[in-house]
Protein backbone atom coordinates (compact mmCIF):
# COMPACT_ATOMS: atom_id res chain seq x y z
CA UNK A 1 0.00 0.00 0.00
CA UNK A 2 1.07 3.29 -0.49
CA UNK A 3 2.16 5.84 1.89
CA UNK A 4 0.84 9.16 1.45
CA UNK A 5 1.77 12.09 3.81
CA UNK A 6 0.77 15.53 4.59
CA UNK A 7 3.84 17.99 6.16
CA UNK A 8 1.94 21.27 6.51
CA UNK A 9 4.20 24.22 6.53
CA UNK A 10 6.43 22.32 4.61
CA UNK A 11 8.12 25.17 2.37
CA UNK A 12 11.11 25.39 4.81
CA UNK A 13 12.55 24.22 7.84
CA UNK A 14 11.55 21.30 9.90
CA UNK A 15 9.01 20.90 7.17
CA UNK A 16 11.08 20.65 4.18
CA UNK A 17 13.23 18.54 5.68
CA UNK A 18 10.89 16.01 6.74
CA UNK A 19 9.21 16.00 3.19
CA UNK A 20 12.66 14.75 1.71
CA UNK A 21 13.46 12.53 4.53
CA UNK A 22 9.66 10.53 3.98
CA UNK A 23 10.48 10.77 0.05
CA UNK A 24 13.58 8.97 0.51
CA UNK A 25 11.79 6.52 2.55
CA UNK A 26 9.22 5.83 -0.13
CA UNK A 27 6.16 8.34 0.81
CA UNK A 28 4.72 9.95 -1.66
CA UNK A 29 4.57 13.60 0.01
CA UNK A 30 2.44 16.87 -0.29
CA UNK A 31 4.30 19.92 0.60
CA UNK A 32 1.63 22.14 2.07
CA UNK A 33 2.17 26.00 2.47
CA UNK A 34 0.81 29.35 3.11
CA UNK A 35 2.86 32.34 0.44
CA UNK A 36 5.72 30.84 -0.73
CA UNK A 37 5.41 28.73 -3.37
CA UNK A 38 8.35 29.31 -4.82
CA UNK A 39 9.75 27.62 -1.85
CA UNK A 40 7.67 24.98 -1.81
CA UNK A 41 8.16 24.49 -5.65
CA UNK A 42 11.79 23.85 -4.77
CA UNK A 43 11.15 21.44 -2.20
CA UNK A 44 9.26 19.62 -4.46
CA UNK A 45 11.78 19.69 -7.17
CA UNK A 46 14.17 18.14 -4.68
CA UNK A 47 11.97 15.18 -3.76
CA UNK A 48 11.91 14.55 -7.92
CA UNK A 49 15.70 14.91 -7.93
CA UNK A 50 15.91 11.57 -5.65
CA UNK A 51 13.18 9.97 -7.33
CA UNK A 52 10.91 10.68 -5.23
CA UNK A 53 6.76 11.51 -5.72
CA UNK A 54 5.47 15.52 -3.95
CA UNK A 55 3.38 17.86 -4.92
CA UNK A 56 2.60 20.90 -3.37
CA UNK A 57 -0.55 22.55 -2.28
CA UNK A 58 -1.61 25.98 -1.39
CA UNK A 59 -3.74 26.35 1.99
CA UNK A 60 -4.44 28.33 5.16
CA UNK A 61 -4.71 25.21 7.30
CA UNK A 62 -5.91 27.20 10.33
CA UNK A 63 -9.52 27.27 7.75
CA UNK A 64 -11.30 24.43 7.45
CA UNK A 65 -12.77 24.79 4.25
CA UNK A 66 -8.91 25.05 2.63
CA UNK A 67 -7.96 22.33 4.30
CA UNK A 68 -10.91 20.94 3.14
CA UNK A 69 -9.53 21.45 0.06
CA UNK A 70 -5.92 20.38 0.05
CA UNK A 71 -7.51 16.75 1.43
CA UNK A 72 -9.34 16.88 -1.77
CA UNK A 73 -6.52 17.54 -4.13
CA UNK A 74 -4.11 15.08 -2.38
CA UNK A 75 -6.62 12.48 -2.72
CA UNK A 76 -6.77 13.47 -6.36
CA UNK A 77 -2.94 13.41 -6.97
CA UNK A 78 -1.79 10.98 -4.82
CA UNK A 79 -4.14 8.78 -3.26
CA UNK A 80 -5.84 8.68 0.14
CA UNK A 81 -3.48 10.45 3.07
CA UNK A 82 -2.19 7.57 5.37
CA UNK A 83 0.44 9.81 7.51
CA UNK A 84 -0.02 13.25 8.98
CA UNK A 85 2.30 16.32 10.06
CA UNK A 86 1.17 19.10 12.00
CA UNK A 87 3.99 21.30 11.49
CA UNK A 88 3.22 25.01 10.56
CA UNK A 89 3.82 27.14 13.04
CA UNK A 90 4.22 30.87 13.93
CA UNK A 91 6.25 32.75 16.05
CA UNK A 92 6.01 36.74 16.79
CA UNK A 93 8.79 39.00 17.95
CA UNK A 94 9.67 38.09 21.28
CA UNK A 95 8.14 40.21 24.19
CA UNK A 96 6.77 40.16 27.69
CA UNK A 97 3.23 39.15 28.29
CA UNK A 98 1.86 42.90 29.05
CA UNK A 99 3.37 43.33 25.18
CA UNK A 100 1.03 40.62 23.91
CA UNK A 101 -2.24 41.87 22.12
CA UNK A 102 -5.29 40.01 21.68
CA UNK A 103 -5.24 39.53 18.16
CA UNK A 104 -1.63 37.97 18.08
CA UNK A 105 -2.50 35.49 20.99
CA UNK A 106 -5.54 34.69 18.47
CA UNK A 107 -3.21 34.57 15.32
CA UNK A 108 -1.01 32.16 17.38
CA UNK A 109 -3.59 29.91 18.87
CA UNK A 110 -5.60 29.50 15.48
CA UNK A 111 -2.14 28.86 13.59
CA UNK A 112 -0.31 26.28 15.49
CA UNK A 113 -3.26 24.78 17.64
CA UNK A 114 -6.54 25.13 15.16
CA UNK A 115 -4.70 23.86 12.35
CA UNK A 116 -3.72 20.45 13.86
CA UNK A 117 -7.27 20.35 15.03
CA UNK A 118 -8.26 20.71 11.41
CA UNK A 119 -5.98 18.63 9.38
CA UNK A 120 -6.19 15.61 12.17
CA UNK A 121 -10.10 15.84 11.79
CA UNK A 122 -10.32 15.18 8.02
CA UNK A 123 -7.58 12.71 8.10
CA UNK A 124 -9.47 10.80 10.36
CA UNK A 125 -12.27 11.49 8.72
CA UNK A 126 -11.40 10.54 5.30
CA UNK A 127 -8.68 7.75 6.58
CA UNK A 128 -11.37 5.53 8.92
CA UNK A 129 -9.09 3.69 10.75
CA UNK A 130 -5.24 2.87 10.52
CA UNK A 131 -2.51 5.38 10.04
CA UNK A 132 -0.05 7.39 12.42
CA UNK A 133 0.28 11.55 12.96
CA UNK A 134 3.00 13.79 14.31
CA UNK A 135 2.58 17.04 15.78
CA UNK A 136 5.33 19.40 16.25
CA UNK A 137 5.43 21.14 19.58
CA UNK A 138 8.19 22.51 21.10
CA UNK A 139 10.23 22.80 24.40
CA UNK A 140 8.59 25.90 25.19
CA UNK A 141 5.64 23.82 26.00
CA UNK A 142 7.63 23.02 28.93
CA UNK A 143 9.30 26.05 29.62
CA UNK A 144 6.57 28.79 28.88
CA UNK A 145 8.84 30.90 27.52
CA UNK A 146 8.55 33.76 29.82
CA UNK A 147 9.03 37.13 28.95
CA UNK A 148 9.85 36.22 25.26
CA UNK A 149 7.19 33.82 23.63
CA UNK A 150 4.23 33.35 26.04
CA UNK A 151 1.68 33.14 23.39
CA UNK A 152 4.05 30.53 21.47
CA UNK A 153 4.50 28.36 24.19
CA UNK A 154 0.85 28.10 25.18
CA UNK A 155 -0.29 27.37 22.14
CA UNK A 156 2.86 24.02 21.92
CA UNK A 157 1.09 23.32 25.12
CA UNK A 158 -2.22 22.82 24.28
CA UNK A 159 -0.61 21.06 21.29
CA UNK A 160 0.53 18.69 23.53
CA UNK A 161 -2.71 18.05 25.11
CA UNK A 162 -4.45 17.68 21.92
CA UNK A 163 -1.83 14.91 21.21
CA UNK A 164 -2.31 13.30 24.02
CA UNK A 165 -6.24 13.52 23.92
CA UNK A 166 -6.71 12.61 20.56
CA UNK A 167 -3.92 9.81 20.82
CA UNK A 168 -6.50 7.90 23.33
CA UNK A 169 -9.36 8.66 21.54
CA UNK A 170 -7.84 6.78 17.94
CA UNK A 171 -5.81 4.15 19.56
CA UNK A 172 -8.90 1.81 19.10
CA UNK A 173 -8.68 2.95 15.23
CA UNK A 174 -5.07 2.40 15.05
CA UNK A 175 -4.17 5.24 13.98
CA UNK A 176 -1.63 6.42 16.71
CA UNK A 177 -1.10 10.11 17.21
CA UNK A 178 2.60 11.10 18.97
CA UNK A 179 4.72 14.60 19.62
CA UNK A 180 8.18 16.18 19.03
CA UNK A 181 9.33 19.09 20.90
CA UNK A 182 12.51 20.50 19.38
CA UNK A 183 14.25 23.07 21.01
CA UNK A 184 16.89 25.08 19.55
CA UNK A 185 16.87 24.11 16.49
CA UNK A 186 18.70 26.37 13.72
CA UNK A 187 16.05 27.47 11.43
CA UNK A 188 15.04 30.68 10.23
CA UNK A 189 12.15 31.21 12.57
CA UNK A 190 13.92 32.63 15.17
CA UNK A 191 14.55 35.65 12.63
CA UNK A 192 10.85 35.85 12.98
CA UNK A 193 11.48 36.51 16.45
CA UNK A 194 13.44 39.19 16.08
CA UNK A 195 16.63 37.70 17.13
CA UNK A 196 18.49 35.22 14.44
CA UNK A 197 21.34 34.29 16.25
CA UNK A 198 19.39 33.00 18.80
CA UNK A 199 20.65 29.28 18.60
CA UNK A 200 24.11 30.63 18.60
CA UNK A 201 23.68 32.86 21.70
CA UNK A 202 21.95 30.13 23.93
CA UNK A 203 24.57 27.38 22.53
CA UNK A 204 26.35 27.40 26.07
CA UNK A 205 23.36 27.16 28.27
CA UNK A 206 22.43 23.55 26.24
CA UNK A 207 23.82 20.29 27.46
CA UNK A 208 25.15 18.96 24.41
CA UNK A 209 26.50 22.66 23.65
CA UNK A 210 25.12 22.71 20.33
CA UNK A 211 21.70 23.70 18.62
CA UNK A 212 19.86 21.04 16.53
CA UNK A 213 19.25 20.73 12.93
CA UNK A 214 16.33 20.37 11.01
CA UNK A 215 17.21 16.69 9.81
CA UNK A 216 17.95 15.72 13.54
CA UNK A 217 14.22 16.94 14.19
CA UNK A 218 12.84 15.51 10.85
CA UNK A 219 14.50 11.73 11.70
CA UNK A 220 12.70 11.38 14.78
CA UNK A 221 9.05 12.74 13.05
CA UNK A 222 9.79 9.85 10.16
CA UNK A 223 11.01 7.73 13.12
CA UNK A 224 7.23 7.64 14.90
CA UNK A 225 5.53 7.96 11.53
CA UNK A 226 7.16 4.50 10.83
CA UNK A 227 6.04 0.74 11.25
CA UNK A 228 9.64 0.16 13.48
CA UNK A 229 7.11 2.95 16.35
CA UNK A 230 4.10 0.96 15.74
CA UNK A 231 3.43 0.40 19.55
CA UNK A 232 3.72 4.05 20.37
CA UNK A 233 1.38 6.38 20.62
CA UNK A 234 0.67 9.70 23.19
CA UNK A 235 4.31 9.69 23.35
CA UNK A 236 6.49 12.67 23.09
CA UNK A 237 10.22 12.71 22.01
CA UNK A 238 12.26 16.20 23.22
CA UNK A 239 14.96 17.23 20.47
CA UNK A 240 16.73 19.82 22.82
CA UNK A 241 19.92 18.79 23.52
CA UNK A 242 19.38 17.97 27.13
CA UNK A 243 17.82 21.55 28.08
Amino acid sequence: MSKIAIITGASRGIGATTALTLARRGYKVCVNYLSNSKAAASVCASVNEIGGIAISFQADVSKEAEVKDLYRYVNTELGTVTHLVNNVGILFTKTDFAQISAERFSKVLNTNVLSAFLCSKEFVTQRGDHGAIVNVSSAAARTGSPFEYLDYASSKGALDTFTKGLSLELASKNIRVNGVRPGFINTDIHANGGEPDRVKRLSPQIPLGRGGSTQEVANAIVWLLSDEASYITGSFIDIAGGK
